[in-house]
């Protein structure tokens, strides 16, 4: 087997057994970036001198028989996180040259744990798009089809994981960030609960439903990324300090008896025949391994993409306020300070990102503020009590993740509305703050990938992890690789 097509849980055997280095597996995986990537456009930088150095310090450990799961695994991470002495641009011409004086909390744990970091990955500017063509760095292609977008915003980090660029990565998910990309590229991504993972050292993009999570091959090495990220973390206000339960060791617990509930408005007229007969397909696998289902609804459902835009635009214009070319970031040859500002954010910010700015000062504006921006916390505090009251009721919900497969590069990207309803299934979760997994489940009739999504109970991360992987030992969705 190449080192490139392995799991984490592959790869650590191997390297615990001493049959390979971290230095070779290293090694391995930079000259697969250099061989795919014009193909892919997955990194916005790849860091091989630090790689290499992390691998002979992770061989070090390994020969002194300090061998974590983690440990000399080589993984990529979203640009969006802060990374010490390596640029980080958040796919912005706005930070194109930025060194941040400190990195993020998800990262330093993986770091600790003698994680290997190959580069930083491409994403939608801000984290702004579900198609991984905002970035200005270029756009990313779908390893399945490099005419398709692989999703957004988390783009480069699902399609470093299906080109096998990275052996997994790390991304994050404010409206399906992390879920809808794993979907379109085939792979598994999982959005936990917030408040479990730290967002410290995460660039903000809307402070209430950004959160960090794991992309990877398989359910398990999603259990072990997330084992290894998750948990309490002072530096972050919003991280809720709870234990974070052995993930892992709960995985084969089987689904016999779990109550899955199917929300009637996830199963919609327009739903693409393709993902309608995947999420068939799945539920009779279910079937067969012993779980019951139970149709529920979740009636607030149709305001969840108004709502989402209404609220994620409002902390989008206050948190990138601070991109003002006077601290930090691109700052703009002008006459005056407020000739400056107006320079700078317009040759810094590109098209999404202006549009989302002006659509949450609009949102945040006096008059406007209870019109807009207060009646949608009082419809996502609707959306929240409709997940509670389900979940009285069922263990998990499983749903479409997005309603079609990839779509082709540029289709969308002149409608903003089309391009916002590709997250109609995925952004309630982000509203309710609560978890949920995208993990293989078919293909459309032209070769693309297509995702389940199974929602959880907040901090039923175990639930779902152990729901997902009784579907994927069932079936080979998540063994299939992508020919490039």
């Amino acid at each position: 087997m190449n080192i490139f097509d392995m799991t984490i849980h592959e790869l650590h055997a191997a390297l615990k057994g001493k049959q390979i280095s971290s230095r070779e597996a290293t090694v391995a995986m930079l000259d697969r970036i250099e061989t795919i990537e014009p193909q892919v456009g997955s990194f916005i930088t790849v860091t091989s001198e630090q790689a290499l150095t992390a691998a002979k310090s992770a061989d070090e450990r390994i020969a002194r028989g300090e061998c974590h799961l983690l440990t000399g695994i080589p993984m990529a991470i979203k640009d969006i996180f802060l990374t010490e002495g390596i640029r980080t641009t958040c796919g912005s011409r706005i930070l194109n040259n930025f060194i941040p004086p400190y990195s993020a909390s998800s990262w330093e744990k993986l770091r600790d744990r003698g994680a290997v970091l190959l580069g930083k990955l491409n994403q939608d500017e801000f984290a702004m798009g579900s198609s991984n063509e905002s970035s200005a760095f270029g756009i990313t292609r779908n390893p399945w089809d490099t005419t398709c977008i692989p999703g957004g915003s988390s783009g480069g980090s699902a399609a470093a994981v299906a080109a096998r660029q990275a052996i997994a990565t790390l991304g994050t998910d404010t409206g399906g960030s992390i879920r809808q990309p794993a979907s379109h590229c085939g792979c598994v991504g999982l959005k936990p609960t917030y408040g479990r993972v730290s967002r410290y050292g995460v660039i903000a993009y809307a402070s209430s439903l950004d959160q960090v999570g794991p992309l990877t091959r398989d359910v398990a090495d999603c259990a072990a990324m997330l084992e290894a990220i998750a948990g309490h973390d002072p530096r972050d206000s919003t991280s809720v300090n709870t234990a974070v339960p052995d993930y892992t060791a709960t995985l084969k617990g089987g689904v016999k008896g779990l109550k899955i509930g199917l929300p009637k408005e996830y199963y919609i007229e327009g739903l693409d025949p393709d993902v309608q007969r995947a999420m068939d397909a799945a539920i009779e696998t279910y079937r067969r391994l012993g779980a019951e289902f139970v149709d529920i609804s979740l009636p607030h459902t149709d305001y969840a993409v108004a709502t989402y835009y209404l609220i994620a635009t409002a902390e989008a214009s206050s948190n990138l306020a601070r991109y003002d070319g006077v601290r930090f970031g691109h700052r703009a040859e002008a006459d005056g300070l407020l000739d400056m500002y107006a320079k700078s954010r317009s040759e810094g910010f590109g098209t999404e990102v202006k549009r989302r700015i002006m659509l949450g000062t609009y949102a945040l504006s006096s008059g406007y503020y209870d019109a807009y921006y207060v009646k949608a916390q009082k419809v996502r505090t609707l959306i929240m009590n409709d997940f509670i009251a389900a979940f009285a009721d069922v263990d998990v919900l499983l749903t479409p993740v997005a309603p079609t497969p990839a779509f082709k590069i540029g289709e969308k990207i002149n409608d903003p509305l089309q391009m916002y309803l590709s997250d109609i299934f995925t952004i309630p979760v982000n509203l309710a703050g609560t978890c949920a997994m995208s993990l293989p489940a078919g293909f459309s009739a032209s070769g693309l990938p297509i995702g389940l999504q199974l929602i959880g109970k907040p901090f039923g991360e175990e639930t779902v992890l152990r729901a997902g992987y009784a579907f994927e030992q069932a079936t080979e969705w998540h063994l299939r690789k992508a020919a490039i």
